[in-house]
């Protein structure tokens, strides 16, 4: 059996992705569903990429992990690399990446997005340095497959997400298609978060190098609208 370490996105906590977790769990896995860094209650959303990071690498430590699988959706895509990069070799068996981005060193999250993306969130900053997703956003890009009252009652469990992490860039030691580490992505078929004249596949996931491809039908946020599919499909993306 496994231990599955799965990692959250902007504007999501670890709570999310516990139907998820529990269904693996069911399977006879071990799963932790960490928040990270600046999504935690009463976190300082002036928070950075690199003390989100920290926060995970601190997590695995604290909790002795090895071994494990290491799954980042959207953003946390961004935070399972810097935490591969950061942890002992031995740490991690597998990286997923769940519609998640994909940094080469050097780079941040707002380089992967189209503009009209990042200048939205740039008009949208707070005086705290946070970013909330506007609902129509959520409504039609990023859970397209939920009905409207689950659409909301998921909308109004997000949290207030700190910018300064999509504008941070990242710094690894190596990029990671040279990362020894076995990687999966993982391609929900119906997400429109990213256009798909910009997708997450094949223009991010081919970052990895050598990787394993599952594909699943799904919005971006499958974790709500089918937690029992992504339980299966983040299994099978991390088996071996």
């Amino acid at each position: 059996m496994a231990t599955y370490v799965l990692v959250h996105g902007a504007w999501h906590t670890g709570n999310e992705l516990e139907p998820v977790a529990a269904i693996i769990r069911k399977a006879g896995h071990t799963v932790h569903t960490p928040t990270l860094a600046g999504n935690r209650p009463g976190d300082n959303k002036s928070t950075g990429l690199e003390e989100a990071i920290d926060s995970l690498v601190q997590f695995v430590k604290m909790h002795k992990l090895s071994n494990i699988v290491l799954m980042g959706h959207s953003y946390g895509g961004m935070v399972i690399t810097g935490a591969a990069d950061r942890l002992p070799e031995a740490t991690i068996d597998r990286l997923v990446y769940w519609n998640a981005f994909v940094p080469n060193d050097g780079e941040a999250l707002n380089d992967m997005v189209p503009p009209h993306y990042a200048q939205m969130f740039d008009q949208l900053e707070a005086n705290d340095g946070s970013v909330v997703l506007p609902y129509p956003v959520w409504r039609e890009a990023f859970i397209n497959d939920a009905d409207a009252e689950l659409a909301r009652k998921a909308y109004e469990v997000l949290n207030p997400h700190p910018y300064k992490t999509f504008k941070d860039k990242i710094k690894l030691s190596c990029n990671p298609a040279a990362m020894t580490i076995a990687k999966s992505y993982l391609c929900c078929t119906e997400d429109t978060a990213l256009p798909h004249s910009t997708p997450w596949h094949p223009r991010l996931s081919e970052k990895l190098g050598l990787f394993r491809l599952v594909l699943t039908p799904g919005s971006h946020e499958l974790c709500f609208t089918n937690p029992a599919l992504l339980a299966e499909k983040i299994m099978l993306a991390g088996r071996d």
